[in-house]
């Protein structure tokens, strides 16, 4: 950079410009909140200034439906971002070439159409995927055998990365983003139609001054420290963002840290639990106050909810072997256990109670009030002991079970059981508004 570009830089009101982006996106695109319309606008000039982030956060836009303008603000992203690189079906290498070509400079990965890659019915992309999650970090690159040279090549992947979609987003990449939930317009709201050869030169100029003035600031930017809402990861992902808003000044440090707040606790309050969570969440519901259950009846009481996805996992609902396959990433096995029907394989209460206070707590009532009760379910199996390893007994799945005490240790009494007061489950899959 040149003094009289850095002197050009200087010259220019952060704030205002700043104001003009928002402006100009609110012009095109009515967006679902201010929280996420002060994401987007900072996000956008944050791509500018890519030099001085050692975290690099993704733009996640989502939409349920088609027509809620997910890809019109693509658009705007587009034009006002640093080197923009859109694609809706490129392959890994391709992307990876993309970034290394020009590491210290890369471009901005925009991928439109998302939900046809990360999909249910669009396979795995792990290629992809570890990419825009080793790129959220720099100094992660990848390798790959160059045959040609006979040679192993470090590929930066470092970048920033907008994707839209329908649908959630693998959690591994909403975690490291900016998660703006975009709906259809109701009736009474309208918006300007965007023409890329009319208003597109506009975008090109805002684009020109954002740039202008961020790389006028990269030493400040490169050694900010910005006061954090957040932790951990949530907070290496905004922190370029509100890096940005103090160094604009204005209105926007406090609306930064706001929104940061705001769309990091809609996105935890929302549907961004992982399966493997969710199944324990769910487990602690299907097993009430019982010791142990067979795996046929948890399996049994997991696909009777009608809004949990256990009963269309998979063409026949989720199965033995997809349970054990979840469970256990946190060291929970099923045992062979006997019960008064016979000896089958199942699950206790213990083997879950570790997973449960890690990932799952249950809810603490406010002071004064009381617990809900859920509804008695039938007992299912009644006094045993834990068998020692053998062939297990399948238990039918229509043959009643009476009410179960287990043994824990030889000559110790079981414990009864029976329906009590818990908490309810908080379904983690709700979208807040």
């Amino acid at each position: 950079m040149t003094d009289h570009d850095h002197d050009q830089g200087d010259a220019i009101d952060g704030a205002e410009l700043l104001d003009a982006v928002r402006a100009t996106v609110a012009r095109y695109v009515i967006l679902p909140s201010t929280s996420a319309m002060v994401a987007v606008v900072l996000w956008i000039a944050a791509t500018h200034a890519v030099p001085a982030w050692n975290c690099a956060p993704r733009l996640v836009i989502r939409a349920p439906e088609k027509r809620c303008g997910k890809s019109r603000l693509l658009d705007m992203v587009e034009g006002m971002c640093h080197r923009p690189l859109m694609t809706t079906n490129a392959s890994p290498s391709a992307v990876y070439r993309s970034i290394g070509k020009q590491p210290s400079d890369p471009p901005t990965l925009l991928i439109d159409e998302a939900d046809t890659i990360f999909g249910a019915k669009a396979g795995d992309n792990e290629d992809l995927r570890g990419l825009l999650n080793a790129g959220h970090q720099r100094n992660r690159p990848t390798l790959r055998y160059n045959a040609g040279k006979d040679d192993v090549e470090d590929i930066q992947t470092f970048a920033m990365a907008a994707l839209a979609g329908i649908g959630v987003m693998p959690d591994t990449i909403e975690d490291r983003a900016a998660i703006i939930r975009m709906r259809r317009r109701a009736p009474g709201e309208s918006v300007e139609p965007y023409r890329i050869r009319r208003d597109g030169p506009q975008l090109g100029e805002l684009r020109q001054r954002l740039n202008e003035w961020l790389t006028a600031h990269l030493d400040v930017l490169t050694a900010a420290a910005p006061d954090m809402p957040l932790e951990d990861r949530a907070a290496d992902t905004w922190e370029p963002l509100i890096a940005v808003a103090d160094l604009a000044g204005g209105i926007w440090p406090r609306a930064a840290r706001k929104a940061a707040v705001a769309l990091t606790s809609d996105r935890d309050a929302g549907d961004e639990a992982s399966l493997h969570t969710r199944l324990l969440a769910d487990c602690r519901i299907a097993f009430q106050d019982a010791d142990a259950l067979p795996t046929a009846v948890l399996l049994d009481r997991l696909k009777a909810d009608p809004e949990a996805p256990w009963a269309t996992h998979g063409p026949n609902g989720l199965t033995p072997a997809k349970m054990g396959a979840l469970l256990r990433d946190f060291e929970i096995r099923s045992a062979n256990i006997r019960f008064t029907t016979g000896q089958a394989k199942g699950y206790t209460r213990s083997d879950f109670a570790d997973a449960w206070n890690r990932y799952c707590p249950e809810p603490k009532p406010a002071e004064g009030e009381g617990v809900p009760a859920v509804p008695g379910v039938p007992s299912q199996v009644s006094t045993g002991t834990a068998s020692p390893p053998g062939t297990a007994q399948a238990v039918p799945t229509t043959q009643a079970v009476p009410g179960l005490t287990r043994e824990v240790t030889s000559g110790t009494a079981g414990t009864a059981w029976g329906p009590r007061p818990v908490p309810a489950l908080t379904d983690d899959t709700r979208e807040t508004a």
